[in-house]
C-alpha cells in the first residue's frame, strides 16, 4: 500500500492550467451522472459557476447560539439573497417555508456536542438516504476529521453517504473540520481537502488559509469556504474576495452573515464578490449603501 516514506514534497501545482470541464461547468464532475448534475446546477450559478451558501447548522451541536434563537426570524427573511441553504433536518422541516425555491445541503451526520471534551472523536449517519430524498436536497453536508482521533470513523461515514448518493443523484459535500487542536496550515488544508475529493465528494467545504490558490489547484472538485468566527463586515469581505479570486467556488458563511450589523445586506455584499466580480472593497460600499434599506 502506500505510504509516506520517500515521496517528494510537492512543488508544481499547474495554477495556469485550467481544470477539463468536460462540457459541464462545475469544476471536476462533468463524468456524473444526470441527477448529480441537475442537483450541481441548483447549488452552482450556471452564469458564474459560484454560490453563496447560508450556514445556519450550529445548533445542532451548540443549541441556540448568538443570531439563530429563532431561526423563522433571523434566516427566513435572508432566503432571498442566497443560493444555498444548509442546515439541518429538523430546522428546514420546521422553520424554512417549503415554498422558499432554494436548494438545500442538509446537514448529514450527527456530532457530538460543546458539551464533550474531544469534539473530533468522530461521527455517523444521523439522515437516513430516504428521509433526504423526501426532502429533495440538492446535496449531503458529511463533517470530517482529518488528522485527528475520529478520522476513521468519519471518513467511514463520509464514503457512505457517497455510496448511497451516487445511487440516488444525490452529490455530498465533504466538510472538512478543524478542532482548536488541529493545523490550520496550507499543507493540512491541500491533505484534508485532497482526501475528501479523493474519496468521492463533488464538493468539498474548507477555511481560507495562505496559499489558497495552491488548495483549490490540487482539489479536483469545487472549494467552498467557511466563514468560520465572526469577522468585520470589511474583513469577512476581503476574505471571500480572496478567496474566489485564488480559486474557490463558492462561499458557506453563517456568523458573518446572520451576526451581521445588517444580515440581508451582508448576504447580498457575499453575492457581488462571487457572482458579479465585485472586489473587497467594492462589495463593502455596496454594504454600507444597502445597510438601512438592503432590499431592492
Amino acid at each position: 500500500m502506500a505510504d509516506n516514506i520517500g515521496n517528494r514534497q510537492s512543488k508544481e501545482y499547474y495554477m495556469d492550467v485550467p481544470p477539463p470541464s468536460d462540457g459541464f461547468f462545475v469544476k471536476g464532475l462533468g463524468h456524473s451522472d444526470w441527477g448529480i448534475k441537475n442537483r450541481l446546477s441548483r447549488i452552482f450559478n450556471p452564469d458564474s459557476g459560484n454560490t453563496v451558501m447560508l450556514a445556519f447548522d450550529h445548533g445542532y451541536i451548540m443549541g441556540p447560539t448568538s443570531g439563530l434563537e429563532r431561526l423563522d426570524v433571523t434566516i427566513a427573511p435572508l432566503i432571498p439573497y442566497v443560493d444555498v441553504l444548509m442546515g439541518t433536518r429538523g430546522a428546514v422541516k420546521t422553520c424554512i417555508p417549503p415554498s422558499a425555491g432554494k436548494a438545500i445541503c442538509l446537514r448529514a451526520t450527527y456530532d457530538t456536542s460543546v458539551l464533550f471534551d474531544d469534539m473530533t472523536a468522530g461521527n455517523g449517519m444521523g439522515v437516513d438516504i430516504e428521509d433526504a430524498i423526501r426532502m429533495n436536497v440538492s446535496a449531503l453536508a458529511v463533517q470530517t476529521f482529518i488528522g485527528s482521533s475520529g478520522e476513521r470513523d468519519s471518513l467511514g461515514t463520509l464514503c457512505r453517504y457517497i455510496d448511497v448518493g451516487d445511487r440516488y443523484g444525490i452529490p455530498v459535500l465533504g466538510v472538512v473540520a478543524v478542532g482548536k487542536h488541529m493545523e490550520r496550515t496550507t499543507e493540512f488544508f491541500m491533505l484534508a481537502t485532497r482526501i475528501l475529493a479523493e474519496h468521492g465528494a463533488s464538493i468539498v467545504k474548507t477555511y481560507y488559509c495562505d496559499d489558497f490558490e495552491k488548495v483549490a489547484s490540487v482539489c479536483p472538485v469545487p472549494l467552498v469556504i467557511a466563514g468560520g468566527k465572526k469577522l468585520p463586515e470589511d474583513e469577512a469581505l476581503t476574505m471571500a474576495y480572496r478567496a474566489i479570486s485564488e480559486g474557490a467556488h463558492g462561499v458557506d458563511m453563517g456568523r458573518n452573515i446572520f451576526q451581521s450589523e445588517a444580515p440581508a445586506a451582508m448576504a447580498q455584499a457575499i453575492g457581488k464578490i462571487v457572482h458579479h466580480d465585485f472586489t473587497d472593497k467594492e462589495a463593502y460600499e455596496y454594504y454600507l449603501q444597502h445597510k438601512e434599506a438592503p432590499g431592492e
